[in-house]
C-alpha cells in the first residue's frame, strides 16, 4: 500500500493528513497503514447519531483507538435527519454532503495535504455496479479515482483513497492477523433494502480475483477518459502503450510503461510470441526464433 501511495502520488513524504475514521475495518486499517508510512495524521470522526446507542459505540471506539494510538482526534455530531429534511434530500445523501463539507473544513484549519478515505476495491465495484444498473457512460465505469476533488469544498484540499489497491477481505486480514488492532462493525450494512448494500451482499458471493478484475476496469477505463481529454497521467500513458503494443500481447503493461519511465535498461518481457527489450529508453520487440 506504501507503494501504491508513491505510484500514485497521494501524499509527500511524512505529510500532514486529515484520516476519516469511522471505526470499521477500512478506515481503521486506514489509519494505520498511513501512521506506519510515517504521515501526520490527524483523525476525524463523524457522529450523525442514526443508530442510537451504536453510533455512541463507534464514538468512544474511536476515542480509545486513537488515544491508544497517540492520534490526535476531531467529533463532529450531526442531527442529520433534521438536515435531510430541512435540504429535501435522502438521509445517506444528507450525510455525505455533512461529512465532505466538514472534512474540507478542517483540513484547512488544521493545515492538512490532503483527506484520507477508506474506500477500497469492493468499494470501488460496488460503485462500477452500481452505476451500470442505473445506466451510465464511460465516466460511470470509472469509478473513484485515487485521487479527486472534494465535492463539497473548494479549497483545493484533494480526497485521496490509498487503499484502492486492495479488498476489503485482505484489509479485515492485516488488522486480525498482522497487527492485531481490533474494529466495529455497522449494522445497517447487513440491510438489503438499501441498494449499495444489496450490491454489497451479491458481491460477497465473488471470488478475491472477480473483485479485482471489476477494480481493474475502472482503472482502465480511467485511463481512456484521460487519453481522451488529453491528460498527461500515468494511467492514460498506460493505455496509449497497451494500444500501442496490442498486437504483441504483454501480459504486463504496468510494469513495461513503468520501466520505460525509470529507464530501466536491459529489462525483459515476454508473450506468447515475443520478447521485448528495454534499450534506451524504448522497448525493442522481437518475435520469438
Amino acid at each position: 500500500m506504501q507503494s501504491y501511495i508513491r505510484q500514485q502520488d497521494l501524499l509527500c513524504e511524512g505529510a500532514r493528513v486529515l484520516v476519516c475514521v469511522s471505526g470499521g475495518a477500512d478506515s481503521v486499517g486506514l489509519l494505520d497503514v498511513l501512521l506506519r508510512g510515517g504521515y501526520e495524521c490527524v483523525a476525524a470522526h463523524c457522529n450523525f447519531h442514526l443508530r442510537g446507542e451504536e453510533s455512541m459505540r463507534d464514538e468512544l471506539f474511536v476515542r480509545e483507538l486513537c488515544d491508544k494510538m497517540g492520534v490526535g482526534l476531531l467529533v463532529q455530531d450531526f442531527d442529520t435527519q433534521v438536515f435531510a429534511r430541512e435540504q429535501q434530500i435522502g438521509i445517506e445523501m444528507a450525510a455525505r454532503m455533512l461529512r465532505y463539507r466538514w472534512f474540507g473544513e478542517v483540513a484547512a484549519t488544521e493545515g492538512c495535504e490532503a483527506i484520507a478515505v477508506a474506500h477500497h476495491q469492493n468499494d470501488q465495484a460496488e460503485t462500477v455496479l452500481q452505476n451500470l444498473l442505473r445506466g451510465t457512460g464511460i465516466r460511470g465505469l470509472c469509478g473513484m479515482r485515487p485521487k479527486a476533488t472534494n465535492p463539497y469544498s473548494d479549497n483545493g484540499i484533494p480526497l485521496i483513497r490509498p487503499l484502492l489497491c486492495t479488498t476489503r477481505d485482505y484489509i479485515e486480514y492485516y488488522l486480525r492477523s498482522k497487527r492485531h488492532v481490533p474494529w466495529v462493525n455497522d449494522s445497517t450494512n447487513a440491510d438489503t433494502s438499501i441498494p449499495r448494500n444489496a450490491i454489497r451482499a451479491q458481491l460477497a458471493q465473488c471470488r478475491k480475483a472477480e473483485i479485482e478484475n471489476i477494480a481493474e476496469t475502472a482503472r482502465r477505463m480511467q485511463g481512456y477518459v484521460d487519453l481522451l481529454e488529453g491528460r498527461d497521467t500515468r494511467e492514460a500513458g498506460i493505455c496509449r502503450l497497451y494500444e500501442e503494443l496490442r498486437e504483441y500481447r504483454f501480459p504486463e503493461i504496468d510494469k513495461i510503461y513503468d520501466a520505460l519511465r525509470r529507464g530501466v535498461g536491459g529489462k525483459r518481457f515476454e508473450s506468447e510470441e515475443f520478447i521485448g527489450v528495454i534499450k534506451h529508453h524504448k522497448l525493442i520487440v522481437e518475435k520469438k526464433q
